[in-house]
């Protein structure tokens, strides 16, 4: 990543503000889409921008372009959430959701995509969906939605923009120690039902992400993935046929 061009959106904070960390400590030039600043000295560039404006993220990306000479990865970060019933939500709290994380997503991969195409250097784009695009979850049917077809759009633009040597793929998080799992209001223990189900235990956290991020930037043969980082919280079942073993007990040859 020495000498890479990069724009991250959303990195002022959480998994973005960890995305950006990890890229300028391998010597990457790092530029930020937030409609929130990140701390000074955190980027090299900032640049105020609502992802869901067609004209701010063409405008945005191109001052990034412009500033730091090129741009060689991008790292579409930038989302919201929220909870509602899916019979009972209002339009709009749906229409937020999918204007940030679906339409938004869109822009910045056209946006991103175009400029490195005009380049014609190729280049590497994450784009950072979650595991609720691929789980039932309920209470989060706008999220859920969003963060599949994030998902898709990953594998369709990874077909149309090989051809120019343009890399897209997607992390997929679980749940992840960031500002806006804090702001959910999530029931106490919470926490420690997620650390339950996951196989490696405990919650996610930002860098952990960042790795995941930066290990499909780089990786030349890998496109059209998405790869969850999850710690195994998306392999749990609610019906575990272990637990029909006596005791409930998973055998194995070290337990006899």
């Amino acid at each position: 990543m020495s000498g890479a061009r990069a724009v991250v959106t959303g990195g002022a904070s959480g998994i973005g503000a960890a995305v950006v960390s990890r890229l300028r400590s391998r010597r990457a030039a790092v530029a930020v889409l937030d409609l929130v600043p990140p701390p000074d000295g955190a980027a090299d560039l900032t640049v105020s921008c609502d992802i869901a404006d067609e004209h701010a993220v063409d405008a945005g990306m191109k001052e990034v372009r412009d500033t730091l000479g090129g741009i060689d990865v991008a790292v579409l970060n930038a989302g919201v959430g929220g909870f509602g019933p899916l019979l009972d939500m209002p339009l709009e709290d749906w229409d937020r959701v999918m204007a940030v994380n679906l339409r938004g997503t869109y822009l910045c991969l056209r946006a991103v995509g175009r400029l490195m195409v005009d380049a014609g250097r190729g280049g590497s784009v994450v784009a950072v969906t979650s595991v609720s695009g691929f789980l039932a979850d309920r209470m989060m049917s706008h999220y859920s939605v969003s963060k599949a077809a994030v998902a898709q759009l990953v594998r369709v633009a990874a077909r149309e923009l090989g051809p120019f040597g343009i890399r897209v793929n997607a992390v997929a998080p679980g749940t992840t120690d960031t500002p806006l799992l804090a702001s959910t209001g999530r029931l106490p223990g919470y926490r420690e039902r997620v650390a339950e189900r996951a196989a490696l235990g405990g919650v996610g956290t930002p860098s952990g992400v960042a790795e995941a991020v930066e290990a499909l930037l780089t990786l030349d043969w890998v496109t059209g993935q998405v790869l969850a980082a999850d710690g195994g919280v998306s392999l749990w079942s609610p019906i575990d046929p272990a637990e029909s073993l006596e005791g409930g007990a998973v055998r194995t040859p070290r337990s006899g």
